[in-house]
């Protein structure tokens, strides 16, 4: 989490929304991505996105069974969607996210029995500091 929060940081300092997400396997990091929509241009450029795109080369599979992947924020539908199709084991993210989380923060795709793959999401992990970068930067930009 803490490399994923580096990165998170760094993004920020791009202009874009400060959060990160690495993909771990075999306590090794294979994936690294930082928010980009902005600068990118791109919709779908989100950090877990962007992380899960170069999990899924290094390990030449866009299937990512036994991957972990951890992320400052609650993710969002489309990328909760993306780590179910990738079949990550689990995802651990910081801070919580009410109006745009799919972990139970504005609904709960994470623990929809019907979907054919299911994956432990785990909510919290150093949340202070994720969302402390979170604050801090739309404090800057009001």
């Amino acid at each position: 989490m803490r490399e994923a929060i580096a990165l998170a940081a760094a993004t920020a300092q791009a202009g874009e929304v400060p959060v990160g997400a690495v993909v771990v396997k075999d306590g090794a990091v294979i994936g690294r991505g930082a928010n980009r929509p902005i600068g990118a241009m791109d919709p779908t450029a989100h950090a877990e996105i962007l992380a899960l795109r170069e999990a899924a080369t290094a390990l030449g599979n866009y299937r990512l069974g036994g991957c972990e992947l951890f992320v400052t924020l609650e993710p969002c539908a489309m990328c909760v969607g993306a780590m179910l199709h990738a079949r990550i084991g689990r995802v651990v993210f910081g801070a919580a996210d009410p109006k745009t989380g799919a972990c139970g923060g504005a609904v709960s795709l994470s623990s929809e029995a019907k979907l054919n793959h299911q994956t432990a999401f785990v909510g919290g992990t150093l949340a202070g500091e994720c969302g402390a970068l979170l604050k801090r930067f739309f404090a800057e930009r009001r």
